[in-house]
């Protein structure tokens, strides 16, 4: 049985993570670390996890009691972490912050799709970002082809969650409800790595220009990409189809999809089209899961030889 630690357990991100490691057949949770909620029961912040587990947020991380760690601070506090915490040699360690997905210190960036290999050889795993999962699984069969060499242009619009669990004026409800917005158009955060890992795909970095949304629900990302190609929609088909044909959780449709499709599950799910020298791929994940907490779960399975499926087989919902 594989002993889990998570550290910073009251975001949303660390309680999803912590549902899905409850019913993961091959996992144990040692241990949740909670400077703010220490000695509280777990789900007294986690409230659908009442009745699963007796588990009490904890304030000492015994890092040496756990075979992986997984991190759900705030970015930045990663390299603060490990400024004033000793890494154990055999420890495998699963980052769901932005610190190390440069693959500064060892780490792997952790996109099963793209890095599937390198993850199993690994130990540490920096976990992609919620938007950049979408829009990479978007772009990726095109970039291996060398094929993103004109502006890509992407619109995304993202749930409530996606800001954290910490409120603000964005996440009010009364505000969030029935409204839309845009956020940090052409300067979000996570167009370094999306830039980054294309770029090496294909050897030359991509133009990515990237307007993100903010949207009146409370989890899922749909994002809209499209670029000049002059790939045929049969040629781009078979091109996304065979790019993912050994990839577990990324389906690709030939209808249109929607974020229900995506949403309570571990999946992304694409449709590919071309207009008029164009091809746009529409990709919904969700953003808990395999944005963070469902991923994050995927790399684990990955770094320990298990299932890579095993403790996601989850289904959404049709309403």
């Amino acid at each position: 049985m594989i002993r889990a630690g998570i550290i910073g357990g009251a975001g949303y991100t660390a309680g999803e993570l912590l549902r899905l490691l409850l019913q993961h057949p091959g996992v144990e949770v040692a241990f949740v670390h909670s400077t703010s909620q220490a000695g509280l029961p777990v789900s007294d912040v986690h409230e659908n996890l009442i009745g699963e587990t007796p588990l009490r947020f904890s304030a000492e991380a015994d890092l040496g009691g756990v075979d992986v760690l997984f991190l759900c601070m705030g970015h930045g506090k990663s390299k603060q972490f490990w400024a004033e915490h000793q890494r154990p040699a055999s420890l495998r360690v699963v980052d769901l912050a932005q610190d190390y997905r440069d693959e500064a210190d060892g780490y792997v960036y952790g996109l099963p799709e793209w890095q599937r290999d390198r993850i199993r050889q690994a130990r540490l795993v920096a976990n992609p970002g919620c938007f950049a999962t979408a829009i990479q699984l978007a772009l990726l069969p095109l970039a291996s082809k060398g094929l993103l060499q004109n502006e890509v242009h992407v619109t995304a619009l993202t749930g409530s969650t996606g800001a954290g669990v910490k409120p603000g004026a964005t996440t009010h409800f009364s505000w969030r409800a029935d409204n839309l917005s845009v956020y940090k158009p052409f300067e979000h955060q996570h167009l370094i790595e999306i830039t980054r890992n294309l770029g090496l795909v294909q050897q030359t970095p991509p133009r990515v220009t990237f307007v993100p949304m903010r949207g009146d629900f409370a989890r899922g990302i749909l994002a809209s990409v499209y670029t000049d190609c002059a790939l045929s929609e049969a040629d781009a088909l078979a091109l996304y189809e065979d790019y993912y044909a050994d990839a577990p959780f990324t389906v690709v449709s030939r209808r249109p999809v929607n974020l229900k499709q995506a949403v309570n599950t571990n999946k992304c799910v694409l449709s590919v089209e071309a207009h008029r020298g164009k091809v746009h791929v529409v990709s919904c994940i969700d953003n808990l899961l395999k944005g963070a907490s469902g991923q994050a779960v995927q790399n684990l399975n990955l770094l320990f030889g298990l299932d890579e499926r095993s403790g996601l087989r989850l289904k959404g919902s049709a309403f």
